[in-house]
């Protein structure tokens, strides 16, 4: 069985769902997908109270320094990309490229498609937690966040990356 709370962050509310003992999901409130979850019950599991704690450490301001139990649903390949995402320290970004260099040189190949790795990121099921956000394209910039780029700013600002680096032209 699966379970759903809301939770209200500043910047949103947010969806969060739940086997008994872990994490499957955390999303924005408004996405085409959260809207569809008439089969999941409301209750505040463990999982979700640990959640919830771990949300209410992030949006004050400090860094949880620890990762609540996860289960994320996909494939191999998305889930060797959201486990490298989870080493993206906090308030720092890195880009595409950079995972998809990672990647290549665990599976001991040549290359990896940076945008196959994009692809990846963008299926991400436990927003923030896994910190997709902290991704960015590799001249720099910002680039899309599946929330809305007011969300991603908003979650890099809080952490307290350099956002000026983000809008040079």
């Amino acid at each position: 069985m699966e379970y759903i709370f809301e939770y209200k962050s500043p910047i949103g509310i947010i969806i969060i769902t739940s086997d008994e003992t872990e994490i499957t999901g955390l999303r924005f409130k408004g996405q085409s997908e959260t809207e569809v979850l008439c089969d999941k019950k409301y209750k505040e599991t463990s999982a979700i109270k640990e959640a919830k704690r771990w949300l209410d450490i992030y949006f004050s301001g400090k860094n949880p320094g620890y990762i609540p139990a996860i289960n994320p649903k996909g494939t191999e390949f998305q889930k060797l990309v959201w486990k490298i995402l989870l080493e993206i320290p906090y308030g720092k970004t890195t880009t595409y490229g950079e995972i998809a260099g990672k990647i290549a040189e665990i599976k001991n190949v040549s290359r990896m498609s940076a945008q196959a790795v994009g692809g990846a990121v963008g299926k991400n099921p436990i927003a923030i937690i896994i910190p997709c956000h902290r991704v960015i394209g590799k001249n720099g910039k910002l680039t899309g966040y599946r929330y809305g780029m007011d969300k991603k700013i908003s979650l890099l600002a809080h952490e307290g990356a350099d956002m000026g680096k983000f809008f040079e032209d």
